[in-house]
């Protein structure tokens, strides 16, 4: 047995290198290539730390970081120094610090020294508070994290031991079990799985919780036993850390110098769960903060809101108020101490006897006066806002609306910092699948060698399908898995297959790691419910009566026959027969059992143990045949068509499964090669053998694969896109069943044909470039290498066959008439709004696949330029195709989607739909969910070259210009047109769809400005076939070119970039995992969630926000004004009126907290009025609330204000021999009044917190000032001034006076805005309170007028011609008007729909590009 299995190696081998002449050349160029690499730096050397690797490892181990990781910003001897350090990058902190440093210097000094510096700590103390606590949760989490044990090779031990993720370096070698988690990035060498899989669950890195396969590197998949380190003598080299997921390049170099390459599936990621494997075993080539988990993390991000960019230019409008009113007081100061003739006696002179010059003293005064007048700049604003801030993120979070009952989900606010700005969005950017759309896929239609087969049967249940709720779909997930259950009880192979799944199993499980352990079924996925794209609508296709009878003719012999012959008929079974085989094994869908801990579709293991050693060879020769190209096992077409039918079918039982054991599957090959005696194991199985021979015998395979499915249990379908898993489901309909796949075989049960075989050679994954995926195969009856390939229409149908490449004439016109067919077929679903894919094959000679195999594997094993030389590899495999057919998936919209996006409308907001769908299909659904109208004029921009898009596109504004201008004159006809729906902005009504090779030309610098003048006057923008680049480059030039707020959402990882390029990024949490919810700022688990979430929370928050700073600014100023006002009668000396305790705690503490109430409870309009009239959205969108205008009014406000408040007091103790502190405190006193009633004026609801909160604030003062004047305290004296003002009738009338002429005047405007021209908003606010039934009416007519303002404006050009389009490029342009179709999805007759050009006007050009 030992000859075979060298020889197959060598076989391999010889293979796998670049020549067979050429092989010691070879070596020693990759030899050289290893070590320039290793002296350069660019690639990553993993050597273990056993054997005679370990002199080197102790050197290269010293570049690389162990496993241990540290995300806190702090340790306890740094958190004072680094957390100061950090918080004075703030300029208002360092402002404020150099107050207090100024302040220490006697010639200016304005306050006590303690005094100045109780605000700065204040704010110091609460920040530095808040980091600390973050960061002490995450030093928990961190040594929670490192402390974790896994089994790691001990080369003293010889054995694996226990040992702490931290104590896990580069280079060593782990030990995991099923349910545990993967502790660094680390290449799998073995697996206890037959087939060399390892799976695993990434929902800690990506958030889905379908398995991924991971393989064994090749060549160590053979292994009958467990892979030994002290045996390790291979060397890996790889890239250098990075944070992309979704690549690994490198090569793994044996001691002879041959290469194996690496990829993504080769390597067990960070966070990663094991799952339905028992033991693996990988080299560790990535740790700690070096692995692309980690990379990853980035921590939180922020974004500045538009709120606090212009908070800050506002600030600084205070600083320069500040100057000038210290400029102010320097100056009067001077002029007042010029003013005395001789010296004046409270002028101090210096230590050295000379007096102080009034010029100098006014420059000393300035910085007294800027010390004194400090609180213009409002500190406490930064805290209070990010107070408000966080109460508002809480109130948002704990809306019960945004429950999503289905998915047990609600919305996650992932940044803190930017809610204000979901109030002022301009612009939407949505994607199409999953967003707008539920992601569920549901197969509709299919045409097959140009026949359509329109599945009304399938349409007519969907019609009539109630989506069942979370408990019936639990049900039916229950009933989904009963199969095994009740055969759990009729055989033990039933038994044998739950058996290792128990709780008791998984204890024994050597290796187990005890930190991992947990509650029965807490490490697993128990139920099926949570495998994505598995509702009943997705996986029950009731198959189509006439495609359904023509498959049951296909037969082994049929399908022979189809082979040979060229027939009409036989060429159609052939192309049925391809079809559904490429649907059912071109994916990347791992097959599961249903009610069980995520186990993979495997056969009871009974019976392996007699000929355990000669099965896994046989295995392993199975695996190494799969490339070998000068000779296979098969038989050859030529030959089996000389034999009977009967040993044809005998022969196929080769490719069957297994089906109790994999003896019955070894001994099914021997069985069917009876004459074979050279196979070193057929006389060893002679119970066997009968056995299978009767199988084998039966001439209707049919009927014995029936027989075998009734013993296996319910398969359950993971895939990692809805697409997939709905055309794996429709193939199941149609009885052609993926059974099982691993990494060098898919199993295939197709009825007529019984259980098929194929050696899956490669896999040629989707990408955004290639639009398309293709699978390698060796098919099991032709013995052929076969290509199946399956992706968009826009890119497949260029791959196929050319006409001059046909050698047989009618096979010429038969393939172009199906391709005609086919295309015609692929307009009719995308015009239904049904996502369409092509399915093509190709049939390859063993020297043409052994031609692209020599290219391909240079390409594997290559580390730079991998992908460049991986997609070059992919497009030269994927030409010559031969179309197969086409399919049409329904993608149902969401719930609430065009009442969504018809208020989003009416809101003010434009709405783009970004999609790599095809041009039909992205149109019909952009009018199903509304986002077009039926009256719109849709332009359609497509081109091939920039100067014919420029001319397009200025062609299309003419038309629109000249449209507009018609409205201006409307016909008297418009009278009797009815009114347009209220969706509808003002202005003439179009619609731009555009397609993404032409968004190339339109991205280019000198096409971005007419390109963004034409969607600014478009009501609505389409744009198909984008790629996520563009998508992300799109949202880019909108936000910066037009300045405008844009909000992107999306729901898989495609949408990642253009999430995080917008200025509000919201994650929808659909079943393409949660790349875009980690990305987002906000998540939401439906996108009728974002019809509250902006027209009520950001109208709010935005609203709030604005106006606390609003408040805060006149608070400052009008508190300051009263100090500067009293300058003017001290000789500008910088001294104060008020105790410098009261004067700092007044903003600090008596008038800090209302308005934080104020900022997180108050609402304008209500809810449920905001969600009606979704006009009121363009308040906050407009800043009408925060207006430059708005700022100055109320500093004038402010001024005027102070100006009462000093002066009433002024003249009313004028003349009196009142003390400057008993003049002071009711000043003080009526500021305070003053203050808190402004705010009390301003709130539009009080509430009982806000009533607590105000009166607390007045009592608190009180308080405050009564026990402060009881005490002694020097340097001031307001000794018991609270009290004796108390007992005084005129301190009293001087309060109230002051206050009533101060806020009279907001008073009377207010009063005349609610009476005389109230604003939208507060007509709103009096909608409330009406009765039901009377607001139900008053919002009738709301909406009826916003109806008949939009609708006259718009009818008086729906009825213009589009006559930009006529002038379009004679060259390679369109510019379409698309059909006005009010019923996107018509139903479908047998013969198909006949296509209707009539209300399809394009206007092509003489090209007919």
């Amino acid at each position: 047995m030992a000859d075979p299995i060298r020889w197959a190696r060598y076989r391999w081998q010889r293979l796998v290198s670049t020549g067979g002449g050429e092989s010691s050349s070879s070596n020693n160029s990759t030899n050289k290539c290893y070590q320039s690499s290793k002296t350069v730096g660019k690639h990553r050397i993993v050597i273990p730390c056993l054997g005679h690797f370990k002199e080197e490892y102790e050197k290269v181990s010293k570049l690389y970081m162990n496993n241990k990781i540290q995300t806190t910003k702090y340790t306890l001897l740094n958190f004072l120094p680094r957390n100061l350090f950090e918080q004075f990058h703030r300029v208002a902190n360092l402002y404020f610090l150099f107050l207090v440093v100024l302040n220490w210097v006697p010639l200016v000094e304005a306050f006590q020294k303690e005094i100045t510096m109780l605000p700065l700590a204040a704010v110091l103390t609460i920040i530095a508070v808040k980091d600390g606590l973050e960061d002490y949760s995450k030093y928990k989490m961190d040594k929670q994290i490192n402390n974790l044990l896994t089994k790691v090779y001990s080369r003293k031990e010889k054995k694996y031991m226990d040992e702490c993720w931290k104590n896990v370096s580069v280079g060593d070698f782990i030990r995991l079990s099923r349910n545990e988690i993967i502790p660094a990035d680390m290449v799998l060498l073995y697996s206890s799985d037959p087939d060399g899989i390892c799976y695993i669950e990434t929902v800690g890195l990506d958030g889905e919780t379908n398995l991924k396969q991971r393989q064994v590197v090749r060549g160590y998949s053979e292994q009958v036993s467990e892979i030994d380190p002290e045996k390790f003598s291979s060397r890996i080299e790889c890239e250098n850390p990075n944070n992309d997921l979704s690549r690994f390049k490198g090569f793994v170099e044996h001691s002879n110098k041959d290469r194996v390459g690496l990829s993504k599936e080769n390597l067990l990621l960070r966070g990663c769960t094991v799952r339905n494997t028992e033991a693996v075993v990988g080299i560790v080539v990535y740790a700690g903060h070096e692995t692309k988990a980690m990379l990853n993390n980035s921590g939180p991000h922020y974004k500045r809101s538009k709120l606090e960019r212009k908070v800050n230019t506002d600030i600084l409008w205070c600083v320069l108020l500040l100057i000038l009113m210290c400029l102010t007081g320097a100056i009067g100061h001077g002029i007042w101490l010029s003013r005395y003739s001789e010296i004046p006696f409270f002028n101090i002179p210096e230590p050295d006897g000379k007096w102080i010059p009034p010029a100098l003293a006014g420059f000393n005064m300035f910085w007294t006066m800027i010390i004194l007048l400090q609180v213009l700049i409002p500190i406490s604003l930064y805290v209070s806002i990010e107070i408000v801030k966080l109460g508002q993120i809480y109130l948002i979070q704990n809306d019960i609306d945004f429950y999503h009952e289905k998915t047990n989900s609600t919305i996650q606010c992932r940044a803190l910092n930017i809610a204000e700005d979901l109030g002022q969005i301009q612009y939407i950017f949505s994607d199409k699948t999953g967003t707008l759309t539920e992601n569920k896929m549901v197969f509709r239609r299919c045409s097959i060698a140009g026949y359509e087969y329109c599945h009304e049967e399938n349409a007519k249940r969907l019609e009539s399908y109630q989506e069942m709720d979370s408990e019936d779909e639990d049900s039916a997930d229950h009933q989904c898995g009963t199969s095994i259950h009740m055969s759990k009880w009729q055989g033990h192979n039933c038994r044998a297959l739950n058996e290792p799944l128990n709780r008791k199993s998984l204890d024994q499980l050597p290796g187990s790691s005890p930190v991992l352990g947990r509650e029965n079924g807490a490490g697993d996925m128990p139920h099926s419910g949570h495998v994505a794209f598995s509702s009943p609508i997705e996986t029950d296709v009731v198959p189509d009566a006439q495609l359904l009878e023509k498959f049951r003719q296909i037969s082994s012999h049929s399908y022979q026959q189809s082979e040979e012959a060229s027939s009409k008929l036989s060429l159609e079974t052939m192309y049925i027969t391809d079809f559904f085989l490429a649907l059912a094994i071109c994916n990347t869908v791992v097959v599961s059992v249903p009610n069980q801990p995520r186990q993979k579709m495997r056969f009871s293991p009974l019976g392996r143990m007699p000929i355990k050693s000669l099965e896994e060879i046989r295995q392993m020769f199975q695996r190494l045949s799969v490339r070998r190209l000068s000779s296979s096992p098969l038989p050859s077409v030529k030959e089996s068509s000389s034999e009977s039918p009967n040993s044809f079918v005998s022969k196929l039982a080769i490719f069957r499964t297994k089906l109790s054991s994999p003896v019955l599957d070894g001994a099914a090959q021997r069985a069917a090669e009876p004459h074979n005696t050279d196979s070193p194991v057929n006389s060893q199985v002679p119970q066997e053998l009968e056995m299978v021979n009767v199988a084998a015998g039966c001439e209707h395979n049919s009927a014995v694969s029936s027989v075998e499915l009734s013993s296996l249990p319910k398969l359950c379908y993971e895939a990692e896109s809805p697409d997939e898993a709905a055309l794996v489901h429709a193939a199941r309909a149609y009885k052609c069943i993926l059974q099982s796949k691993t990494p060098d075989r898919v199993t295939v049960d197709f009825a007529g044909l019984g259980s098929l075989t194929f050696q899956l050679l490669h896999i040629l994954p989707f990408d955004s470039v290639r639009k398309r995926m293709s699978v390698v195969v060796r098919h099991p009856v032709s013995n052929k290498v076969v290509v199946y390939t399956k992706g968009a229409d826009s890119v497949m149908m260029d791959l196929l066959r050319t006409a001059s490449e046909v050698d047989n004439k009618n096979s010429e016109m038969e393939q172009k008439k199906i391709k005609e067919r086919t295309q015609k077929h692929l307009d009719d679903y995308a015009r239904r709004g049904l996502r369409t894919l092509c399915v093509a094959k190709k049939v390859m000679s063993d020297t043409e696949y052994a031609e692209w195999l020599n290219h391909h594997f240079l390409a594997e094993t290559s580390i730079d330029n991998r992908e460049e030389l991986l997609l070059e590899s992919a497009i030269r495999l994927e030409t010559e195709l031969t179309l197969l057919g086409a399919t049409g998936i329904e993608d149902r919209l969401q719930e609430g989607v065009p009442d969504t996006i018809q208020a989003l409308r009416k809101a003010g907001i434009k709405i783009w739909m970004l999609t790599g769908d095809k041009r039909e299909t992205a149109v019909n659904i952009a009018y199903a969910c509304k986002l077009l109208e039926p009256d719109d004029r849709i332009y359609t921009l497509k081109s091939q070259s920039r100067d014919a898009c420029a001319l397009v596109m200025s062609k299309i504004l003419e038309g629109i210009q000249n449209n507009t201008s018609a409205k201006k004159k409307p016909s008297q006809e418009l009278g009797n047109v009815s009114t347009s729906p209220p969706a509808q902005t003002p202005g003439f009504s179009a619609g731009l769809v555009i397609d993404g090779r032409t968004l190339e030309h339109v991205l280019h610098d000198s096409l971005q400005n007419i390109f963004l003048e034409l969607t600014e006057k478009c009501r609505a923008v389409v744009c198909c076939r984008a790629t996520p680049l563009q998508k992300s480059v799109l949202v880019r030039l909108v936000r910066n070119k037009l300045k405008a707020m844009t909000l992107a959402v999306g729901d898989g990882a495609n949408d990642v970039s253009m999430i995080q390029v917008a200025d509000t990024g919201v994650g929808i949490m659909g079943q393409e995992g949660m790349q875009a919810v980690m990305a987002s700022d906000f998540a939401v688990s439906q996108f009728r969630h974002l019809r509250k979430l902006l027209l009520v929370h950001g109208h709010w928050c935005y609203t709030r926000l604005t106006n606390m700073v609003l408040y805060f600014f006149y608070k400052n100023v009008a508190y300051v004004n009263l100090l500067f006002w009293y300058q003017f009668f001290c000789g500008f000396s910088g001294t104060s009126m008020t105790d410098y305790w009261i004067l700092i705690l007044f903003n600090l503490l008596f008038t800090s907290v209302p308005p934080i109430i104020y900022g997180v409870l108050d609402k304008d309009v209500s809810a449920e009025i905001l969600m009606q009239l979704p006009q009121l959205y363009m308040m906050s969108q407009k800043s009408v609330a925060y207006l430059p205008s708005t700022f100055w009014l109320t500093l004038l406000d402010a001024f005027y204000q102070s100006l009462v408040c000093f002066f009433v007091p002024y003249f009313t103790y004028y003349g009196s021999d009142i003390d400057v502190f008993s003049f002071g405190n009711p000043i003080n006193t009526a500021a305070l009044f003053i203050i808190l009633f402004h705010l009390l004026i301003e709130c539009k609801s009080v509430t009982w917190i806000y009533a607590v909160v105000l009166v607390g604030s007045i009592l608190l003062y009180f308080i405050f000032a009564l026990a402060f004047g009881a005490a002694h305290n020097p340097p001031s004296n307001p000794y018991w001034i609270m009290a004796k003002h108390m007992t005084d009738p005129v301190f009293y009338l001087v309060c109230l006076l002051t206050t009533c002429v101060a806020l009279l005047p907001r008073y009377l405007l207010r009063v005349l805005q609610g009476t005389l021209f109230p604003s939208p908003v507060l007509r709103a606010k009096h909608l409330d309170r009406l009765t039901p039934r009377e607001q139900r009416e008053a919002i009738k007519r709301w909406n009826e007028d916003c109806a008949v303002n939009s609708g006259v404006e718009s009818q008086a050009t729906s009825g213009a011609s589009s006559s930009a389009t006529g002038a379009a490029s004679e060259e390679e342009s369109i510019a379409s008007v698309l059909p006005t179709s009010k019923t996107p999805f018509q139903a479908c007759s047998r013969d198909g729909l006949i296509e209707d050009t009539s209300i399809l006007p394009d206007i092509q050009d003489k090209s007919g590009i």
